[in-house]
């Protein structure tokens, strides 16, 4: 029933134009598509060939390395103390002066000098034990290398010279005793510094150098080298190796792409090839999605946990279908695998999230559902990150809670989804699940408008709202959208709401006027509604509802009146046709087809099982014959349960009521 796409079609190389474009600026995007892609982990085993250095290189030791360098020389390290001679003469010389002096004093200080005297805070490391030697500096530049315990501070050189000199004054005995033995902190940080220089130096990479052998475990400073060695690699512009990664990386894309254009071709041909504009959404918003990964995952080493991938099934699944998202989000996920090191994990992680948002995100009519969503999407990640990393690891020692945060991040964007579906409805002129919920509401204010003005069109409409909507649910139609539709369809009526009958109470200006000009007004409400629409920027879609409702069908009423006028004779049908289009689509095939039946149902004298079904049966059937339903994509099968949800439906709605008996009264 409706057009097929055609290989020598325009439409059809326009849609290969739109695929190959994507394929293009997705490869153009591919981070190192220049160079052969090395996945390593730091960590974990060298799963490649073993890999040599393409050329000479001065590679750093990396940060950890370099810490443990220096604490190994710090740990080993001798500091330099000078010897200050003037502090024993000052000293000695101020004790032969002083009434302290004698002989065995004197000789008490002058060994605790010579043995040495160091500051209190030099002498707190010794007795902890965190300094057993130290480096004298003699005269001739020359280092003697002493045992710390031997020295002293000046509080244990005051105890040995009272002790052993029995002095009287012992009191006046401190007054003599300094500091000797200095700290030469100059001498000490220039040492430390060329100790450092020499325990960090590397020996240069020669070209041709293995630099990890496969199974070999990749430390950091194994993973500095590599990464300076694909630096080489990338910058030294190898033509064949470039070559090839290019030739891999686009056989890969395009046979993604390629698939994505065989589920289209055979099972939404007539949903997204059949209009470009679905069509070019799909490749730009995956396009654009791939290259944000492509950007985000080689410079952030946690870019794969907040990768919002989620958003396409979330968005997809609001414009689109259920099996439409799942399939684009596989292909989503392929397309980025392709530049990440863990490929299982991410494959995974990101396949099983997109399972959960569809799967908790049928219809989108509230922001709550989505906030539902972003929940159990963030758990979805963390579970499988959690699974993965015990079958990685053999244990679970290996999570890193860090990345619970960022898979906190990532549902958080997916919340804000819902700025994300509105800003594109209004670039794309498509309309959500949440938009039609909203145009839905009786209260707005042009359905309070068209109750007010037309009660009887709006009671019309409301009746058919539920009529359509049921069919379509029953046969796999947008339901929310044949509602939607239904309720306004008729707005135009709004213009000249007495010349239709629902409107109407004992009076009827069709009798004042001739058959042709009752079909002109009558007619052009279609396009009164068509100028509300537009007034009240009601989406395209609503637009094919009014558009559509009537086809190209006529207004039998009065062409009829005017061929027995014209004593039996046909007159020319074009005044009595409607301008059309016929339904293209379920929904607006499904209301043109409720709307006949509910409005003919309301001149039945009888209300039975038989009367419903013969008046059903012959509206629908009547409709077909005339090839209204030609261009709409119903098949004889969906017609068949239309016509059962409508006689069920009348049937309800105008059941016979039983008669309550009369009290009677007592004689």
């Amino acid at each position: 029933m409706i057009e097929k796409i055609r290989l020598f079609e325009k439409k059809f190389w326009i849609h290969i134009l739109y695929f190959c474009a994507a394929i293009a600026l997705i490869v153009y995007f591919v981070p190192g598509k220049t160079h052969r892609q090395l996945t390593y982990e730091i960590g974990k085993p060298w799963v490649h060939n073993a890999l040599f250095a393409e050329t000479q290189m001065a590679v750093p030791m990396d940060s950890a390395t370099v810490k443990l360098k220096k604490d190994s020389v710090n740990k080993a390290f001798i500091p330099f103390f000078k010897r200050d001679a003037s502090v024993e003469a000052t000293e000695l010389k101020r004790l032969s002066e002083s009434p302290l002096n004698s002989m065995t004093l004197r000789r008490s200080l002058e060994q605790v000098y010579r043995t040495g005297i160091v500051e209190n805070d030099v002498w707190d490391k010794i007795s902890e034990k965190k300094l057993t030697s130290i480096r004298i500096i003699r005269e001739n530049s020359d280092a003697e290398v002493r045992n710390a315990d031997n020295l002293f501070s000046s509080r244990t050189a005051y105890s040995f010279v009272t002790d052993n000199s029995l002095a009287f004054f012992s009191s006046n005995v401190a007054d003599y005793i300094r500091p000797n033995l200095i700290e030469d902190t100059l001498l000490n940080r220039k040492y430390l510094e060329n100790a450092y220089q020499l325990a960090c130096a590397r020996a240069p990479i020669v070209k041709g150098e293995r630099i990890i052998d496969r199974g070999e475990i990749v430390t950091p400073q194994k993973a500095l080298i590599i990464q300076e060695n694909e630096k080489y690699t990338r910058n030294s512009g190898n033509f064949g190796e470039m070559n090839y990664s290019i030739v891999g990386f686009a056989i890969l894309i395009f046979t993604l792409f390629f698939l994505l254009f065989v589920y289209f071709s055979y099972y939404r041909r007539e949903s997204v090839l059949g209009d470009k504009r679905k069509s070019l959404f799909i490749l730009i918003f995956i396009s654009a999605m791939t290259i944000f990964s492509y950007t985000i995952v080689p410079k952030f080493t946690y870019g794969i946990y907040f990768l919002p991938l989620t958003l396409v099934p979330v968005v997809l699944v609001t414009f689109f279908d259920s099996r439409t998202a799942f399939f684009v989000s596989v292909i989503q996920v392929l397309l980025c695998c392709l530049v990440v090191h863990n490929q299982f994990n991410f494959i995974v992680m990101h396949l099983v999230a997109s399972v959960v948002a569809i799967n908790t995100l049928q219809e989108l009519s509230k922001r709550s559902q989505l906030i539902r969503t972003a929940i159990f999407v963030f758990f979805t990640y963390s579970i499988c990150y959690v699974a993965t990393k015990i079958i990685a690891d053999n244990n679970i020692s290996g999570v890193d809670y860090r990345v619970f945060i960022y898979f906190a991040i990532n549902a958080v964007m997916l919340s804000f989804a819902y700025v994300l579906i509105f800003v594109l409805e209004k670039l794309f002129g498509f309309v959500s699940k949440v938009t039609l919920v909203e145009l839905s509401d009786v209260n707005s204010p042009l359905l309070q408008e068209l109750s007010e003005k037309a009660p009887g069109t709006f009671q019309h409409s409301i009746q058919l709202s539920n009529l359509a909507a049921e069919a379509a649910r029953e046969i796999g139609a947008n339901s929310q959208l044949a509602r939607a539709g239904a309720l306004y369809h008729d707005i135009g009526k709004m213009e000249n709401p007495a010349f239709f009958t629902e409107n109407q109470h004992d009076v009827n200006p069709h009798e004042l006027l001739s058959p042709e000009q009752s079909a002109k007004i009558v007619i052009r409400h279609v396009t009164d509604g068509l100028r509300l629409a537009e007034r009240e920027k009601l989406p395209e879609v609503i637009r094919n509802f009014i558009r559509e409702h009537h086809g190209l069908s006529m207004a039998k009423y009065f062409y009829t009146t005017a061929c027995n006028e014209n004593g039996g004779e046909p007159v020319d049908p074009t005044p009595y046709t409607y301008p059309g289009p016929n339904p293209r689509s379920k929904e607006t095939a499904i209301l043109m087809m409720a709307d006949a039946t509910e409005a003919a149902s309301r001149s039945l004298k009888e209300y039975n099982d038989e009367t419903i079904s013969n008046l059903v049966n012959k509206i629908v059937d009547g409709q077909i014959a005339q090839g209204l339903m030609k261009e709409s994509p119903l098949s004889f099968k969906d017609v068949e349960i239309v016509k059962k949800v409508f006689i069920a439906r009348l049937r309800t709605m105008y059941h016979t009521r039983i008669s309550y008996p009369e009290l009677k009264k007592k004689a």
